[in-house]
């Protein structure tokens, strides 16, 4: 599902949320839910959304100071170049086609994009990788991975060359972590991917 309504108007998150909060807490009229970030369609994962307009503003703020923590774990095509390391690139995004590229630093209207990965293992041509971003560019893992060879499993978008149709992109978020927007507690959300191939393959940390 989409997170949001998009041009395809096919049934999407926030709009079946809504629709559950007002059956299953009997309210009346229109429903309010914030949005706070976004999944790509083809990923899978935990999300928070704000039932309140302040708490709204107080996750997305948290959002943009990056005191918000998302990780997610990915399998590739092939091996990084190093077992550790931080991915910096300037994404600008084309949005007739809707795709990401990587360009040269200080393009018009592009980016700068910001993840941490780490290797948690290889076999059979394919790698487990753990990624923390520090950045919430549009297609910001697709891309940057793809950009240092290591293409996502089922990226049909980035990665055709490599990838066969119908199969389902390899990225899911398995964390989520921030501070309750009234309460002050930190709070901590975990989704593991499904138990079929490629994610069977590995051991999935509890993170």
């Amino acid at each position: 599902m989409p997170t949001q309504e998009d041009d395809s108007r096919d049934p999407d998150l926030l709009n079946a949320l809504k629709a559950d909060i007002k059956i299953r807490h009997n309210k009346p009229g229109n429903v309010y839910l914030g949005l706070v970030h976004r999944l790509d369609r083809p990923v899978g994962g935990v999300m928070v959304f704000a039932k309140t307009s302040k708490a709204a503003s107080r996750l997305s703020d948290a959002v943009r100071t990056r005191h918000l923590d998302k990780t997610y774990v990915a399998v590739v095509h092939g091996k990084p170049p190093q077992p550790a390391a931080t991915l910096r690139h300037w994404l600008w995004k084309d949005t007739r086609t809707n795709t990401v590229s990587v360009v040269k630093p200080g393009q018009h209207d592009a980016k700068e994009a910001v993840l941490d990965y780490k290797l948690l293992g290889s076999q059979d041509g394919l790698s487990l990788i753990q990624i923390k971003l520090h950045t919430g560019r549009p297609h910001q893992i697709r891309v940057q991975l793809a950009a240092i060879g290591c293409t996502l499993y089922g990226d049909q978008r980035y990665g055709s060359a490599v990838n066969k149709p119908g199969q389902q992109l390899a990225l899911w978020a398995t964390a989520l972590s921030f501070e309750h927007p009234t309460l002050k507690e930190r709070m901590h959300f975990r989704s593991l991917p499904p138990g079929q191939r490629p994610w069977s393959d590995f051991t999935i940390p509890e993170l």
